[in-house]
């Protein structure tokens, strides 16, 4: 088993539970008047255009949205479809219960953690305010970097801010954006989270050809963690297993996502 410096995680169906469109986003929908299902077909069929920042801040994004469903709204409705569609991607977001606890253990034992996630504006606006956030060293974002999974350039950039070696990191993805085969060709351990609440996740470009490790919940981390050599230096906690070298049982696993 490799000795690991850090762990790196997606955000949404990894440190949240699977995530469907809530009914919050029909209210958006209202403000730019236009038909719900138009926006969602929008949505879905150009989120890795908008997960990597190709049309400027959040307004100009929805303000590009609005075009491709063919709706003009005002200057006034698109504001207030911003702030309507922040709340929406809020309210989709739930961590999972073993989130926090997950990320305090694996900080004791003195590992570094990180997020990378294919994502759109409201997450990095709103992710300052959860209860993981004092829990990441380091949070790399697609719509920040211009990239998204599996571009190299979102590992390397976690590493960079991190100081570690990819072979050093241990990433854990459910799987969307063929972000574990990304992991992978950087040169990290990946591991696939299959939860049973990911069967009904929304995902955008699945690693479905990934064979690879499975674990199927959150804490296994802290197991898989304990099972490798502790890092040079790092505080050995109270009552820690003694590191056994079993192997994650790899298994086809369920499906993976992304929030757009």
């Amino acid at each position: 088993m490799p000795t690991y410096q850090a762990v790196l995680f997606d955000f949404f169906g990894t440190l949240t539970r699977s995530v469907q469109r809530g009914a919050a986003h029909r209210s958006t929908a209202e403000l730019l008047g236009c038909p719900p299902r138009t926006l969602v077909d929008v949505l879905d069929r150009t989120f890795y255009e908008r997960a990597c920042g190709r049309y400027g801040n959040a307004e100009a994004t929805l303000r590009w949205v609005c075009e491709q469903a063919g709706v003009h709204p005002s200057d006034d409705a698109v504001r207030s479809a911003v702030a309507s569609r922040h709340r929406a991607v809020r309210a989709d977001t739930r961590l999972r219960d073993e989130a926090v606890p997950t990320l305090a253990a694996l900080r004791r034992r003195g590992l570094r953690t990180g997020v990378i996630s294919d994502c759109t504006h409201e997450l990095p606006a709103f992710l300052p305010q959860l209860p993981v956030a004092p829990l990441l060293d380091v949070r790399v974002f697609s719509v920040q970097v211009g990239r998204c999974k599996p571009d190299l350039a979102l590992y390397q950039a976690a590493c960079g801010r991190l100081g570690v070696a990819a072979a050093d990191c241990l990433y854990v993805g459910d799987g969307g954006s063929q972000e574990l085969t990304g992991a992978e060709r950087a040169g990290m351990t990946a591991v696939r989270l299959a939860a049973p609440d990911l069967a009904e996740h929304m995902v955008f470009n699945a690693d479905a050809a990934w064979r690879g490790p499975v674990l199927r919940s959150l804490d296994e981390v802290v197991d898989l963690v304990d099972r490798s050599p502790m890092p040079a230096g790092a505080p050995v906690p109270a009552g820690a297993p003694v590191p056994a070298g079993a192997p994650v049982p790899a298994e086809a696993p369920v499906p993976a996502g992304c929030l757009s």
